[in-house]
């Protein structure tokens, strides 16, 4: 007999044989409009079991791979820069191990923690962002800490130039003017992405999702739907592009299963998830 423990789909191998480790933060605590994300990972697991571990779009298979994964994190919900370091923490063991880490949030403020991790290995870090929002405010309601400034503490660790944004669509007029000087965001859709992929083969790239990158005909279940997103295919075909760099570190987040009640967002989460794992490994 063997203690149940429910992993994603075919990310059941051992830590020690594994090249890239999942892990889930379930941390929503600074959400500005509709929370839940903090319940993305687990659902998740449950329902990642309804797809298949087989990638018919990339002919690759979980089985195939070696992937663990580590669970959710216990965060401190009422302290986002306590919760921030404990993410912090345990994705520099992973980088200690030469592994990497793949995080599911959990709202996009989990990154921040998860880039500082990965910054002590690789300080000449790249980030390519995929999202709907532009996260760049430097604070949001006077708060510096939140998923709408993410980006923007990011760059205060990185730099300038070294943050390259794809589908942004919505934004305070004032983060777009700032970004012309500091970051490169390409509006609406992925046009730019090849040349930036170009630009960034050879450095270390950290890779982050927001899932409301797609149309909320799509994706509903996330927590700040933005009309005018990307189609499924079309980040797929994204995810792939990206995936020929030197990825050290990546996320997927913003999930908020319970606004969408057919399950439709949730599966389509899961698939996203799969095919960034055959991707990158």
């Amino acid at each position: 007999m063997h203690r149940n423990i429910e992993t994603f789909i075919g990310c059941d191998n051992n830590y020690e044989e594994s090249k890239i480790v999942v892990f889930g933060a379930p941390f929503d605590s600074t959400t500005s409009f509709r929370p839940g994300t903090r319940f993305a990972s687990k659902t998740m697991r449950s329902e990642s079991f309804g797809i298949e571990t087989y990638s018919p779009y990339q002919n690759k298979d979980l089985e195939d791979i070696n992937v663990f994964d580590g669970g959710d994190l216990e965060l401190c919900f009422g302290s986002a820069n306590k919760s921030l370091e404990q993410i912090e923490q345990f994705t520099s063991n992973i980088i200690e191990d030469n592994k990497i880490p793949c995080m599911i949030g959990g709202e996009h403020l989990v990154t921040l923690g998860s880039v500082k991790g990965v910054l002590k290995k690789y300080p000449d870090l790249h980030i390519i962002h995929f999202d709907a929002h532009a996260d760049l405010r430097d604070d949001y309601l006077g708060e510096k800490l939140s998923h709408a400034t993410v980006m923007r503490r990011v760059w205060d660790l990185v730099g300038d130039k070294k943050i390259f944004q794809f589908g942004i669509r919505s934004g305070e007029k004032e983060e777009f003017l700032w970004a012309k000087d500091h970051v490169t965001t390409n509006k609406f859709d992925f046009a730019g992405l090849n040349e930036a992929v170009e630009y960034l083969k050879g450095k270390p790239v950290y890779f982050s999702i927001d899932l409301d990158v797609l149309d909320p005909s799509v994706f509903p279940g996330t927590g700040t739907p933005e009309a005018g997103g990307v189609t499924f295919k079309e980040l797929l075909k994204a995810i792939i592009n990206v995936s020929q760099l030197n990825i050290v570190g990546c996320d997927i987040n913003e999930l908020s299963p319970i606004y969408d009640q057919s399950g439709t967002s949730t599966a389509t989460a899961c698939k996203i998830l799969r095919e960034l794992l055959l991707s990158i490994y």
